[in-house]
C-alpha cells in the first residue's frame, strides 16, 4: 500500500510539474486552483472522508456478523444512494458555480475573463464528485477484504489523466477558443471516472455484482447517514481551513492561490506515502476490533500507527523545512515557472511542514471515533480548529502575507490533532502504557537532529559542489540536484545512528517495511 501510494504521489507531483511547465504560477493556474478546489473539497469532506469513515466500520460490521452478501447489498445501497443524492448535489453544483467561484474568490470578480473561465472549469469538473464518491466506496470494501495495492494505485489513473490531458486536450481546447488549461479541467474529471473503472474487476473477483436498490430505511444506510452527518463536520477541518485560506489567497495578487497549491502538493507526498496509508490500513483493523468491543486491542493497533506515522512524518517535516528550496526548484522550476515563483513556494511549504505531524495523526484518529459510533468529538474538535484558523488567517495575512495562511492551516491542525489526542485516551485508556509518549520524544530529537544535519550539510556543500563543478553556480539546477542528494543521505544517516543510540523501534520498522515492499515489486 506504501508503494502504490508513493507512486500515487509521485504521478500527482508530475501532475504538478506539468502545470508548472505549461502555465507557471499566474492567473490561469489561480482560476484552475479555485475551479478544482470545489469538487476537491466535498470530495475530502464527503467522499473520501465522512462517507468512508462512516461506510467501512458499517460494512465491517455486517462483513462480520451477517456475510458478504449482506455487505454487498449494503455496498449497492451505497453506490445508489450515492448516485441519487451527490448526483443532486453536482446539479446544484453546476447551475450555482458563478456564486460559488465568487465566493471562494471574490477578486476574480474584478477580472471578467478569469472568473468566466473559472465558472467553466468549477461545471465541468463538478461530475468528479460522483466517479470520485463510487471510488472511495471501491476502495473500502477492497481495504476490508484484505487488497491494498489495487485500490491504492487507482489515484495514479486520476494523475496520469491529467498529465496527458495537458499535452493532448489543451491544445484542442485552444483550438476552439477556449484557454488551454480548460483542457486539464476534462482531464480531472475524466481521470476520476478511471480510478474507479480500474478497481472493478477486483471487487468481481471478490464475488460483488452491481445491481439496483435503494432504500434509506435500511439499517446499514441509517448508521451509515447517522456517522456522515457529524463525520462531515469532524473531518472537515483542514479542507475547509484551505478553502478560507483560498478565499484570501486571491487577495494576494496573481499568483499567491498557485504558491500555496504546489506547496500543499509536495508537503502530500509524505503526507500520502505513509500518513493516508497507515490511516486507511488502520481503519479496516479498528473497526473489526470495535464490533469485537476489544479496546485494548484497538489503542495497541493505534498507538503502533501513530508511533510509525510519527517517525515518518516528523522526519519528512524537518527535511522539508531544512531543503525547501532546492526542493521546488528541482521539482517546479522549469517553463513557465519562475526562481520567484521557487522562492516563494518554498516559504509557503515550510509552513505547511509545520502541521505534518498534526495532518497525518487526524487521519489516523479521527475515524478511530466513529467505529466506536461517537461523533461529537471529532466534530468539536473540527470547529476548533477552524475558529483558530479563522483567527490567525485574519491576525498573520497583513504581516506575514499568503504564507501567514498555510502556517495558520498547521497550527490549527495540531489543535485538531491535540483534542483528538486527549479525548481519544478517554475512551481507550491511557497511551502511556504502550510506551507512546516516551517513543515521541526519541523520535522527535532523532528527527530534529537529522534536519538539522541536513540544513547545516546543504549550506557548506553549496559553494563545495560551485567550486568543484564549474557549470554548477549556488542555485543552480545541478548544483541543487547534487547539494540536496548528499545532504538527504547525511541526514538519513544521523537519524539512522540516532535511532540505533536510542533504540527507537520506528526507524527498523519503516526501513523493513519499505524494503520490503520494494524487493517483493
Amino acid at each position: 500500500m506504501g508503494i502504490a501510494t508513493f507512486f500515487s504521489r509521485i504521478a500527482g507531483l508530475l501532475r504538478e510539474q506539468t502545470f508548472a511547465y505549461l502555465f507557471g504560477a499566474g492567473i490561469w493556474t489561480d482560476a484552475f486552483n479555485v475551479a478544482f478546489r470545489v469538487p476537491n473539497l466535498l470530495r475530502d469532506l464527503f467522499a473520501e472522508g465522512a462517507m468512508s469513515a462512516a461506510f467501512i466500520p458499517t460494512f465491517n460490521s455486517i462483513l462480520e456478523k451477517e456475510g458478504r452478501q449482506k455487505a454487498f447489498k449494503l455496498t449497492n445501497l451505497t453506490l445508489c444512494g450515492i448516485f441519487i443524492v451527490v448526483g443532486i448535489l453536482t446539479l446544484i453544483g453546476m447551475v450555482f458555480s458563478p456564486l460559488i467561484v465568487s465566493t471562494l474568490a471574490p477578486e476574480f470578480v474584478n477580472s471578467p475573463e478569469k472568473f468566466e473561465v473559472t465558472v467553466t472549469m468549477t461545471r465541468i469538473m463538478f461530475p468528479f464528485l460522483i466517479a470520485i464518491s463510487w471510488a472511495a466506496i471501491a476502495m473500502g470494501i477492497l481495504n476490508s477484504l484484505g487488497e491494498f495495492f489495487i485500490p491504492a494505485i487507482a489515484p495514479v489513473f486520476l494523475n496520469l489523466s491529467m498529465i496527458l490531458s495537458g499535452w493532448l486536450i489543451c491544445p484542442l481546447a485552444e483550438q476552439y477558443d477556449y484557454p488551454a488549461i480548460t483542457g486539464m479541467a476534462i482531464g480531472a474529471m475524466l481521470g476520476g471516472l478511471i480510478q474507479f473503472a480500474v478497481q472493478l474487476p477486483s471487487l468481481f473477483r471478490h464475488g460483488y455484482r452491481f445491481r439496483w436498490v435503494l432504500n434509506f430505511k435500511d439499517p446499514g444506510i441509517q448508521r451509515i447517514i447517522k456517522l456522515i452527518i457529524p463525520g462531515t463536520v469532524g473531518l472537515a477541518a483542514t479542507q475547509i481551513n484551505i478553502a478560507i485560506s483560498t478565499i484570501l489567497a486571491t487577495s494576494q495578487g496573481d499568483g499567491a492561490v498557485s504558491w500555496l497549491s504546489y506547496a500543499f502538493r509536495i508537503m502530500q507526498l509524505p503526507l500520502g506515502l505513509f500518513g493516508v496509508a497507515l490511516a486507511q490500513a488502520t481503519l479496516p483493523v479498528i473497526s473489526r476490533q470495535a464490533a469485537a468491543n476489544d479496546r485494548d486491542a484497538m489503542a495497541q493497533t493505534l498507538v503502533g500507527s501513530l508511533r510509525l506515522s510519527s517517525f515518518i512524518n516528523l522526519y519528512a517535516c524537518f527535511a522539508i523545512i531544512a531543503l525547501a528550496e532546492p526542493s521546488v526548484r528541482i521539482l517546479f522550476q522549469h517553463g513557465r515557472f519562475t526562481p520567484e515563483d521557487t522562492l516563494a513556494t518554498a516559504l509557503a511549504l515550510k509552513a505547511y511542514a509545520v502541521g505534518l505531524l498534526f495532518f497525518s495523526l487526524i487521519k489516523i484518529m479521527g475515524p478511530a471515533f466513529y467505529t466506536l459510533d461517537e461523533t461529537k468529538v471529532p466534530v468539536i474538535a473540527s470547529i476548533t480548529a477552524v475558529v483558530v484558523n479563522i483567527v490567525l488567517n485574519l491576525a498573520l495575512i497583513q504581516p506575514l502575507g499568503y504564507w501567514g495562511l498555510a502556517l495558520s492551516t498547521s497550527i490549527g491542525a495540531m489543535f485538531n490533532a491535540g483534542i483528538l489526542y486527549y479525548k481519544l485516551q478517554h475512551r481507550l485508556g491511557s497511551f502511556g502504557r504502550f510506551g507512546l509518549i516516551s517513543a515521541l520524544f526519541k523520535i522527535l530529537a532523532a528527527t530534529a537532529l537529522s534536519g538539522l544535519a541536513m540544513q547545516q550539510s546543504f549550506v557548506f556543500l553549496a559553494p563545495v559542489i560551485a567550486s568543484l563543478i564549474g557549470a554548477a553556480a549556488i542555485g543552480s539546477m545541478i548544483n541543487s540536484v547534487v547539494t540536496m542528494t548528499l545532504a538527504l543521505l547525511i541526514g538519513t544517516l544521523v537519524v539512522a545512528i540516532v535511532s540505533m543510540l536510542f533504540k527507537i523501534e520506528e526507524a527498523g520498522r519503516a526501513a523493513d517495511m519499505l524494503l520490503r515492499r520494494l524487493h517483493r515489486r
